[in-house]
């Protein structure tokens, strides 16, 4: 059973949930890159590595620093699969906003940034399918 207007409405939400991924992991990347030209170093360490779901490969690495201002702040960055609870690494952050900016990119570490340019890659590419398949839906 087709329903009318179904392709308007699937390809429409796709590139529009594709155009929001991109926007979010851009905004992140930049926000990382803008940190890593200004920011403090100090150090860091991976304190747990979490599996969101069972059927899934992926993992959230999440790490901690204490910030100039002598506080602990926990943060969730992308990170190389091969990262482990317990592995000491360089963090980059803003004083300013230490929660936001806090990225463990810098020397001899970018997968951060690797990661984070393919993934604005790949949903900057799937929401530019979706809209053309979308305008030849709606033109054709």
């Amino acid at each position: 059973m087709e329903i009318p207007g179904g392709g308007y409405l699937f390809f429409g939400c796709m590139a529009a949930l594709f155009g929001a991924f991109t926007v979010m992991y851009l905004r992140r990347l930049l926000t990382v890159m803008r940190t890593l030209r200004r920011g403090v170093r100090t150090s860091g360490a991976c304190i747990r590595v979490e599996y969101p779901d069972r059927d899934s490969d992926t993992k959230d690495h999440f790490f901690v620093f204490r910030a100039a201002d002598g506080r602990e702040v926990e943060f969730k960055d992308l990170a190389a699969w091969t990262m482990t609870t317990g592995t000491q690494v360089t963090v980059t952050y803003d004083p300013a906003d230490p929660q936001r900016t806090a990225t463990i990119a810098g020397r001899g570490n970018w997968a951060p940034v690797r990661l984070g340019l393919v993934v604005v890659t790949g949903c900057g590419l799937a929401c530019a399918v979706f809209t053309t398949l979308l305008l030849i839906e709606i033109f054709a």
